[in-house]
């Protein structure tokens, strides 16, 4: 018996590498559900709880594992609820296939059950989307979404009526000009290279600076040695855009750690007193943190022409794989003598993680966050692989977990989405079976998605997931406040004990309510077989504050607090205490 489309499509995306396929089974795509447990063994059709989580997941695992990621999911709402997790792929440059279904293809546009033209939905988050029309055109519009989302480094949507999946390969008798159309499964790319009259200006630009600063993304991921390289030879202390945060490890002598809202003192006076900024791999979006308008030239190196001067207008322009530029770039550049701006960044990188240890140490109750996460930190073995979701959870992740060689981490960047989190660590348990998973969320987000827990339990996944319970949309609440000075409001989030709900869905739940404790509770914890959940029940009020508070953030939170933010007392108490009085000082 031949292969119908629904055949055609799934043998298509095993061809270009597709081993596993995120979804949700439903009547609008069983077709293709079908074809999968056909060709079980040799494709993993992965069922989560919701389509959400299937499409954050076929992103995580392009983006931990390099391949292309695979998601799925029925007519109407289980398309539409793909969306957020493809935006995610989209903005972070991930190749990700999305398949969904269309009602049968006579009554498709009739006001039918469930009848939403998907394509025409997904046609601003997708670089390539279609209409699978017949089983002949089945293979040539697959291998074209593939070979899209790879070059394109983003989405590829592709829907099919429900009838056309279940159509046989010869009953859609082909064209004479199709049927002489052949398609295949080689991956084609190529090293892209700067203009090496590019690398000789930017060459010259930095060996005039003074003062150089580096800011790397995760497009320098790759490029490790010769970014370091690059900081030796210019003195330049690196500032690590949160994507990038594993691009060096936080103890490297030459980074300052992270930037922005998470930024920290070594950073903040690299950009604030650079003369030069070499961005590699890059676009950072908060343009406040950069080195003010006028006050250093920039040499820019990205792979998308598209990137340059996005953020800050880039005096020289280099277009390239990251490795290979710098490669490039290093062979032309003078090793500067003077390391007095290196060194004075970092004595303030140092500075930063003595106010930092403060707070890591405290065992004040209630309990500050940063005393269960920098717990957690210290206890990440070499191998770990570390997921985090949007919010002042982030900002503690990237400032009291310190990533080292052989640490794996990743987040939803651009779109900076919540419920991401615990998703793209089942991704990374799927995808790296042998490796320990960790995921640091907070009670907001994870509240979202709680139900993908039973997703990690069903796949009996490594994965220890630590919730900072604070009751409150944390980031949001500093957000109102510092951003628009006004009190906080609706930022509650109900009370859950995650812990029972874990045990409810079969792993094992433990608290931490304790700073005394933290490190105790963490160890039995991390010593548990299989899908564990930590709470950690900490200060709703400490604050959350970029490295250096500025004037008019200052002026904003006063207003704020004395317009009613519930808390009040609480949170002046807290921004006299380390870290926060050392940010609110500058």
């Amino acid at each position: 018996m031949g292969r119908n489309a629904s055949g055609i499509v799934v043998d298509t995306l095993m061809a270009w590498g597709v081993d596993t396929v995120f979804g949700m089974a439903g009547d609008g795509i069983n077709g293709v559900v079908e074809a999968m447990r056909a060709r079980e063994g040799r494709v993993r059709f992965v069922s989560v709880r919701h389509e959400e989580s299937a499409a954050f997941m076929a992103a995580a695992h392009a983006k931990w594992t390099g391949r292309l990621g695979c998601c799925l999911a029925t007519t109407g709402p289980g398309g539409l609820h793909l969306l957020t997790g493809l935006y995610d792929a989209k903005m972070d440059g991930a190749p990700v296939v999305a398949l969904t279904g269309l009602p049968y293809h006579d009554i498709a546009e009739t006001f039918t059950q469930q009848d939403v033209p998907l394509d025409r939905v997904f046609a601003d988050v997708a670089v390539y989307n279609a209409r699978i029309t017949g089983a002949a055109q089945a293979e040539a519009v697959t291998a074209l979404a593939c070979r899209s989302a790879l070059a394109g480094r983003g989405v590829s949507h592709l829907s099919i009526a429900v009838d056309v999946q279940e159509q046989e390969e010869g009953a859609d008798k082909p064209s004479p000009r199709g049927s002489a159309q052949t398609a295949s499964a080689n991956r084609t790319d190529g090293l892209r290279l700067p203009e090496p009259e590019a690398v000789a200006e930017a060459a010259a630009l930095l060996n005039g600076a003074q003062r150089v600063a580096i800011l790397a993304g995760r497009g320098a991921l790759g490029a490790r040695a010769e970014l370091e390289q690059a900081a030796q030879l210019l003195g330049a202390p690196v500032a690590k855009a949160l994507l990038g945060k594993a691009v060096l490890p936080d103890d490297h002598p030459f980074t300052t750690g992270g930037i922005g809202l998470y930024g920290t003192f070594g950073t903040h006076a690299a950009m604030a007193g650079c003369d030069a900024l070499l961005i590699v791999g890059s676009t950072f979006p908060y343009v406040e943190y950069y080195p003010k308008p006028g006050q250093a030239r920039c040499v820019q190196v990205d792979r998308d022409p598209q990137r340059i001067g996005l953020r800050v207008a880039a005096d020289v322009g280099l277009v390239g794989d990251a490795r290979a530029t710098l490669e490039m770039l290093n062979a032309r550049l003078r090793r500067k003598e003077d390391r007095s701006f290196l060194e004075k960044a970092q004595g303030e990188a140092r500075r930063w993680t003595e106010a930092l240890r403060a707070a890591e140490e405290s065992l004040r109750t209630p309990m500050h966050p940063a005393v269960p996460v920098a717990a957690l930190g210290r206890r990440l073995p070499p191998d770990a692989v570390l997921a985090t979701d949007s919010g002042h959870h982030t900002g503690l992740v990237a400032r009291h977990v310190p990533l080292r060689p052989g640490h794996d981490f990743a987040v939803s960047g651009l779109l900076a989405s919540m419920a991401s989190g615990l998703p793209y660590a089942i991704a990374a348990g799927l995808a790296f079976p042998d490796r320990p998973v960790f995921a640091v969320v907070g009670d907001g987000g994870l509240a979202m998605q709680l139900g993908e827990f039973a997703t990690a339990v069903q796949h009996r996944l490594d994965l220890k997931l630590l919730v900072i319970r604070n009751g409150v949309l944390g980031q949001i609440k500093w957000e109102q406040m510092l951003f628009l000075g006004n009190p906080e409001y609706a930022c509650e989030v109900p009370p859950i004990d995650f812990a029972r709900a874990a045990e409810a869905m079969g792993g094992r739940g433990y608290t931490i309510d304790d700073p005394a404790r933290a490190d105790a509770v963490l160890d039995e914890a991390l010593a548990t077989e299989g899908p564990v959940i930590i709470q950690a029940l900490v200060d709703p009020n400490e604050p959350l504050l970029p490295a250096v508070v500025s004037k008019t953030y200052k002026e904003h939170l006063s207003k704020a607090l004395e317009a009613g933010t519930p808390g009040r007392a609480e949170i002046e108490r807290a921004l006299e205490r380390e870290p926060s009085r050392s940010m609110m000082k500058g």
